[in-house]
C-alpha cells in the first residue's frame, strides 16, 4: 500500500510559480514511477510529467515550464511550474505506478497519461496503481 499526499497548490497570478509536493508513504516506495496529472473544469484529466527509472517524461504544455524531481531522503516527488497561465488552471494529482509490474515504456505511458507518442501502438492495459486526493491550482489572467 502506497499513500499519496499533494500539497503546494494555490492562486497565483499569471507568469507566477509555484512548487507542488507529493509526499509518498508505504511499502517499496523505490519500486514506483510518479506521474503528475491535472484535471481542468469540464476536462478530462491529462498527464503533466513522469518520474521513473527510464527517465523523465512531460507533455508538451510542460515542456520548458515544469520540472519534476525527487527527494529520496523526503520521500517526496516535486512539480516546479514557471510561467503559469491560465490554461495550467485544475486539480493536480499525483499517482504512483509499480514498476517492475510493467516495461519501461509501459511505465511510462502509464505514469504520464499516454504522452509519448509509442504509447498508442500498446494495448492499455497498463495501469496506476495509487492515487493521491489532489491539489487546486488557480491561475488567475
Amino acid at each position: 500500500q502506497v499513500q499519496l499526499v499533494e500539497s503546494g497548490g494555490g492562486l497565483v497570478q499569471y507568469g507566477g510559480s509555484l512548487v507542488l509536493s507529493c509526499a509518498t508513504s508505504g511499502a517499496n516506495l523505490g519500486s514506483y514511477a510518479i506521474g503528475w496529472f491535472r484535471q481542468a473544469p469540464g476536462k478530462l484529466r491529462e498527464g503533466v510529467s513522469c518520474l521513473a527509472k527510464a527517465g523523465t517524461v512531460y507533455a508538451d504544455s510542460a515542456k520548458g515550464r515544469f520540472t519534476i524531481s525527487r527527494d529520496i531522503a523526503k520521500k517526496t516527488v516535486y512539480l516546479h511550474m514557471d510561467r503559469l497561465s491560465p490554461n495550467d488552471t485544475g486539480i493536480y494529482y499525483c499517482a504512483a505506478v509499480y514498476e517492475p509490474r510493467w516495461s519501461e515504456e509501459e511505465t511510462l505511458c502509464a505514469c504520464s497519461g499516454d504522452v509519448p507518442a509509442y504509447c498508442a501502438g500498446f494495448v492499455k492495459n497498463y495501469e496506476v496503481a495509487y492515487w493521491g486526493q489532489g491539489t487546486q491550482v488557480t491561475v488567475s489572467s
